[in-house]
């Protein structure tokens, strides 16, 4: 018997080590895709990138790797993981006795409280806040297609990742047709992302952030396209258990592994090409391979989701082996990270912000992309400490425990 009434959220005996592994690794991966959009005393940047142009070459190689592998590569792994979170959880409460219908309300709760998060996320300290966006397109794709049959879910998600190559294909023709009309640069008007970070004036800087949000949220969490495709994708995935057990899918986590990653880092070549000027191209044409590159990124996201299943596979296989317990590990630790993923997300820009933006303590307008990069990756590793004591503690994060509280208010236990 059905009952309208949800169950309580996930126990610790019911999670799975690959995404939570994933998500936190992911978080390391997002900690250095922003850092670059900090560095507000850089004297010049790209139309479509947030990376200073020249500095050392150390500088350079930070820059190279970063839009290769990272920058447009972590918010498609990160959607992929929300979408395939909103059916773990929906096939646990209908697991549970919860109806059609209290579990559909349960999940829309959530993703309007995402939305929320983001918004209140973007108003204190982040303009790029991505909360918003997953909310959004987790608010309209439950509604559409999570009780749509498996081949409606990858109809649609070939046909949304055709557009979006279609897109990337005409692009290039058109940005090259608009290169060759002469322009003066400074009259090329867009979102000056580092201006805002540079803003002394923290009330301005929220003003300035707020005005920002909605077009991160319907852009990214909608037009951009990528999202929606991974979120499709993940529906799929997720029905499957492929990363609850990847054990039996290797021969499919393999071969996404490999195409996917392959696929993102190449894709992500001529981009990296235009920013050091190897590819000539006017400032106004600069965004000939932004297509291309968000096509490529959305191969990555799920070459690198398969990729994190193949070490849960490894790290599962390696636990079944041994007869004692072991300690938590740096394994155990990153996936203490992805537990409180949203936590951890906020807390990037807790430590971020204060000490970054020019209404802080400003040090972005002096660091450089080597600096920069260093910094993010000690915001992480404090995440991953935190993570770490809340994990052999028994404690959840902050926001987790926020969050739970608001969408689970009336469960039973």
């Amino acid at each position: 018997m059905s009952s309208s009434i949800a169950r309580g959220p996930v126990r610790a005996a019911e999670r799975s080590i690959s995404p939570d592994l994933a998500r936190g690794f992911a978080l390391l991966f997002i900690a250095l895709a922003n850092a670059p959009f900090y560095l507000w005393g850089a004297a010049e940047t790209g139309l479509t990138s947030a990376h200073p142009k020249g500095g050392s070459l150390l500088d350079q190689i930070v820059q190279a790797i970063t839009i290769v592998a990272i920058d447009g590569r972590t918010y498609p792994l990160f959607a992929f993981l929300f979408g395939y979170g909103i059916v773990q959880m929906y096939r646990r409460q209908v697991g549970a006795g919860v109806d059609e219908h209290a579990v559909r309300g349960l999940l829309q709760r959530r993703n309007a409280w995402l939305l929320v998060f983001g918004f209140v996320h973007a108003v204190l300290l982040w303009m790029g806040d991505v909360l918003g966006a997953y909310g959004l397109a987790g608010l309209i794709f439950v509604w559409l297609f999570l009780r749509r049959r498996d081949r409606t879910l990858l109809v649609w998600a070939w046909v949304l990742l055709g557009l979006l190559a279609l897109g990337a294909f005409i692009s290039i023709p058109a940005a090259w047709a608009v290169g060759m009309i002469p322009l003066d640069p400074s009259t090329i008007m867009g979102p000056d992302l580092h201006a805002t970070q540079g803003q002394e004036n923290y009330l301005l800087s929220m003003g300035e952030r707020a005005a920002f949000w909605p077009a991160i949220v319907v852009g990214q969490g909608l037009i951009g396209l990528v999202v929606p495709i991974m979120i499709l994708v993940a529906f799929w995935a997720a029905r499957r258990g492929i990363l609850e057990n990847p054990g039996a899918h290797l021969s499919l986590l393999r071969r996404t592994a490999i195409v996917g990653v392959a696929v993102g880092w190449l894709g992500g070549v001529p981009a990296m090409l235009v920013h050091f000027d190897v590819i000539a191209l006017p400032l106004h044409a600069s965004w000939m391979f932004a297509g291309l590159s968000a096509v490529s990124g959305a191969f990555a996201g799920i070459g690198y989701a398969a990729l994190f299943g193949l070490i849960g596979a490894a790290i599962e296989r390696r636990r079944n082996e041994r007869a004692t317990p072991t300690r938590l590990g740096l394994t155990g630790a990153i996936a203490a990270v992805g537990k409180r993923s949203l936590s951890s997300y906020l807390m990037q820009s807790v430590l971020c912000a204060p000490v970054l933006a020019g209404w802080g303590l400003g040090l972005g307008g002096v660091f450089g992309s080597t600096q920069m990069a260093l910094y993010a990756i000690g915001v992480w590793a404090v995440t991953l400490l935190l993570s770490a004591v809340w994990e052999t503690r028994g404690w959840r994060g902050p926001a987790e425990i926020l969050l739970r509280r608001l969408v689970y208010r009336d469960a039973r236990r």
